[in-house]
C-alpha cells in the first residue's frame, strides 16, 4: 500500500459534532444519518487526501435518544437497555457507517488509506461527585406514570413541570481513554482511526483492577480533548456548525474570534461569554488542550482542512501571552 502522508503532515484529532451525524434538523432516521455522515466524510477525506494523520470522534446524542425511546416503549416487555451498553451501540453503527462511507470518499480521490472504528472505553471516577448529583438531562419528556415504569427500573427521572418528568444521569470527568494503545497502534501504521465516539463508553475500576460499565455519559469534547493530548496529536478540531467562536453574542458588538491567545480565550470564558449548553464545552475542551500546548481551532465542518492549512477559525494560540 503507498503510504498517501506527506512531509510536513501533522497529526490531527477531528471532533465531529451533531451536524454530521443527523439531518438539518436534527432528525436521525437511518437514511438521514448516512447522508449526513457521507456528506461530512467528504470534508475528513480532503484533510486525510492532504496527506495528515486523522483521528475522528464523534457526538451520539439523538442515536442515543432514540434507543432510550426503545427502551422506554418496550420497557413493559424487555429490561431497559442501560446507558454504557446504548454507547457501546451507537459507536459500532455510527463508526461501520463512516467507515462506508469514509472509504468511498477515499477511493474517489485515489487515496489509498485504510480506516478502522474502535470501540473505546472512557475511565472514569466511581467517586466523580456527578454521581452524587446528576444534572444531565438526557431522552424526551415523559408522563409522571410512564417516568415512574422507568423509575422501578432503577433510572432517576425529575418533575419538570408542565413539559413532564426527564431522566437525569452524571456526567463525571474523562480521566483515561482506555483503549487509547490500540488507537496510537493504527494511527501509526496509517490508518484513519475512528475512536471514543460519544466520549467514550463510561467505566469505573473496581477495588480487584476490574472495569464496570456505569450509567453516565461523558462530554464528548473533554474526551476528545483528554484523546488528543494523550496520543500526541498537534492539533484538535472541534468541528461544529459555525466557522468561529462568537463573543458579545447576539448584541451590537457580536464578532468572530480568530487567532486568540490562550489567555484572551481564558479570559472570555470566564466572562461567561460562552453558552453552557452550546460553544461552552467546546471552549472548554479546546482550552484544555491549547493549555497542554497543542493547537485547538473551533470552525465548520466544511472548513477542517483550511484549519489544519491556513489556520481557519477560531485558532487558539498555545503561549499564555499569544
Amino acid at each position: 500500500m503507498p503510504d498517501e502522508r506527506k512531509v510536513g503532515s501533522v497529526r490531527v484529532l477531528v471532533a465531529l459534532g451533531g451536524n454530521a451525524m443527523t439531518a438539518p434538523d436534527g432528525t436521525a432516521t437511518p437514511g438521514d444519518q448516512v447522508r449526513a455522515i457521507t456528506g461530512a466524510m467528504e470534508h475528513v477525506a480532503e484533510l486525510v487526501a492532504a496527506g495528515h494523520d486523522v483521528v475522528l470522534t464523534h457526538g451520539n446524542g439523538p442515536q442515543v435518544g432514540n434507543l432510550l425511546v426503545k427502551n422506554e416503549v418496550a420497557a413493559h416487555v424487555v429490561p431497559p437497555v442501560p446507558l454504557d451498553w446504548c454507547g457501546a451501540q451507537t459507536q459500532g453503527t455510527i463508526g461501520f457507517t463512516i467507515l462506508d462511507a469514509l472509504q468511498a470518499a477515499l477511493a474517489r480521490r485515489g487515496v489509498d488509506r485504510p480506516v478502522a472504528a474502535l470501540v473505546t472505553r472512557t475511565l472514569v471516577d466511581a467517586d466523580d461527585p456527578h454521581f452524587q448529583s446528576p444534572t444531565k438531562p438526557i431522552g424526551r419528556y415523559l408522563p409522571a406514570d410512564q417516568a415512574r415504569q422507568m423509575i422501578d427500573h432503577g433510572q432517576q427521572w425529575e418533575d419538570r413541570g408542565e413539559r413532564g418528568w426527564r431522566r437525569v444521569v452524571a456526567s463525571p470527568e474523562p480521566r483515561e481513554v482506555l483503549d487509547l494503545e490500540p488507537v496510537r497502534v493504527l494511527v501509526e501504521a496509517g490508518h484513519v482511526v475512528v475512536a471514543a465516539g460519544g466520549g467514550g463508553i463510561p467505566v469505573v475500576r473496581e477495588a480487584d483492577g476490574s472495569l464496570r460499565g456505569v450509567e453516565a455519559v461523558i462530554d464528548k469534547d473533554l474526551t476528545a480533548a483528554l484523546l488528543a493530548r494523550t496520543l500526541g496529536c498537534d492539533i484538535l478540531i472541534i468541528a461544529t456548525d459555525v466557522d468561529h467562536a462568537m463573543v458579545d453574542y447576539g448584541t451590537p458588538d457580536e464578532r468572530a474570534l480568530g487567532f486568540t491567545s490562550l489567555a484572551q480565550m481564558q479570559a472570555y470564558a470566564a466572562d461567561g461569554q460562552f453558552a453552557s449548553g452550546s460553544m461552552g464545552p467546546k471552549v472548554d475542551a479546546a482550552l484544555r488542550f491549547a493549555e497542554s500546548g497543542g493547537r485547538s481551532i473551533i470552525t465548520s465542518l466544511e472548513h477542517i482542512t483550511d484549519a489544519v492549512e491556513t489556520e481557519f477559525g477560531t485558532v487558539i494560540d498555545t503561549s499564555p501571552e499569544g
